[in-house]
């Protein structure tokens, strides 16, 4: 009779786990004069927003702006966001995975921690756009009813979830990897990487979904809808990598990165024309056509009877899209001297998606109302406040992220 025992050099999972998690608490935790400073900072501003949201759930949704007419606002249109920039990270497993990219390779998991941060940000505007957090048993099988496969919102929470979990698989299990020393076995994220390719594509369209499925709604009532979000999705994650990268590479000892951002740079280009070429054809159909839901359209592009509330908003994010393409599409802009000019082209991208995604298609889906009325929205203190503690907590969260997974992406480029 034989006996199997583990190699000498091969610690128990169960005793390598727990030093593994401690290991990356204390990575996450130490640094800098610069990190300590720059966490007390999103630490203040989370609290803000912490204390803001507890003063909401005291005294109720009047606390906000949004109204009967106006039942979505600046919560669900971060939320919105957020969703993208969550698929938005796939551009960087793309490259690496389906196009055997081996600089991209070995900073793939920036993506995807990126992926994690904002899927947490997502659950967490949607907690503050309930107004009552424990109203979420409605959706609990057994205690409240689902609803699936018929409603879109029980789609979104299920693809939201799966996404996230996916991704924490896939990181964990890299970093775990790396922390003992061994190579990573593909049968254990491979499989996921590409299940991560298809879902993030099912977010953003199952999200885009929920707002062209409510035949009520007619500024939404669009085939383009689901197409014209991944589109952003891949200007805005892709910027908000390219801008990363670039403050590791100053901040930290990560070389190798300037091939992945080159990259990154080169799909952007492609991605923010595609993005304003569906912008371009929808605004065609909406006023070319006329009839009475160009109202809102007429609404946020100029006004309509007086109200010009989401005049400067929309105009604004127009001009950021249109500078960051132009900026994009010039070849110089790859240059090591001009790292300045594509961090701002990256800022304009982001900023102009966030606008034209967010208030700029949330808000004017509810004006004029059902009842034609027109009820202007613009969000209140509170709703600035809260929404700034949930930004502040989803950086915090990607900073820790990337400070536990220094030591891996220092590896790959001695490698």
């Amino acid at each position: 009779m034989t006996t199997s025992t583990a190699p000498a050099d091969k610690p128990s999972y169960i005793a390598s786990y727990p030093r593994f998690l401690a290991r990356s608490l204390w990575q996450a935790t130490e640094g800098s004069l610069g990190f300590y400073a720059w966490m007390t900072l999103l630490t203040a501003l989370f609290l803000v927003g912490a204390n803001a949201w507890a003063n909401q759930v005291a005294g109720g949704m009047i606390g906000t702006h949004m109204t009967d007419q106006v039942s979505w606002g600046l919560y669900i249109a971060n939320f919105t966001f957020m969703v993208g920039l969550a698929a938005g990270g796939v551009m960087m497993v793309i490259p690496a995975y389906l196009y055997h990219d081996r600089k991209m390779h070995d900073v793939v998991i920036i993506g995807e921690l990126l992926a994690i941060a904002a899927i947490v940000m997502c659950l967490m505007f949607v907690v503050a756009d309930l107004g009552r957090p424990d109203r979420f048993w409605h959706m609990m099988p057994g205690l409240g009813k689902f609803n699936f496969p018929i409603s879109m919102l029980t789609w979104d929470v299920i693809v939201l979830n799966g996404y996230l979990l996916l991704n924490l698989h896939i990181c964990g299990y890299l970093l775990y990897m790396r922390f003992l020393g061994r190579e990573p076995n593909p049968v254990w994220y491979v499989p996921f990487v590409m299940l991560s390719i298809v879902w993030a594509i099912s977010i953003h369209t199952v999200t885009a979904f929920l707002y062209c499925g409510l035949g009520g709604r007619p500024f939404w009532n669009t085939a383009l809808l689901a197409p014209r979000f991944l589109a952003s999705a891949f200007v805005s994650g892709p910027a908000f990598i390219i801008v990363t990268m670039v403050l590791m590479k100053k901040l930290t000892r990560v070389q190798g990165l300037d091939q992945p951002i080159a990259t990154l740079t080169k799909i952007v280009r492609v991605t923010i024309l595609i993005n304003l070429l569906m912008v371009a054809s929808e605004l065609f159909t909406e006023f070319y056509t006329g009839g009475a839901h160009v109202s809102a359209a007429k609404y946020l592009f100029f006004g309509l009877h007086g109200k010009t509330g989401l005049v400067p908003w929309t105009w604004t994010a127009i001009g950021l899209n249109v500078t960051a393409a132009c900026l994009f599409l010039w070849p110089g802009l790859l240059a090591p001297r001009l790292r300045w000019l594509l961090v701002s082209a990256c800022v304009m991208a982001f900023v102009g998606t966030w606008i034209e995604k967010g208030m700029g298609l949330i808000i004017p889906g509810f004006i004029p109302s059902t009842l034609h009325q027109i009820v202007e929205y613009a969000p209140s203190l509170l709703e600035w406040k809260v929404t700034v503690g949930i930004w502040a907590f989803g950086l915090m969260v990607f900073t820790i992220a990337i400070k536990t997974a220094l030591p891996t992406l220092r590896q790959a480029d001695q490698d």
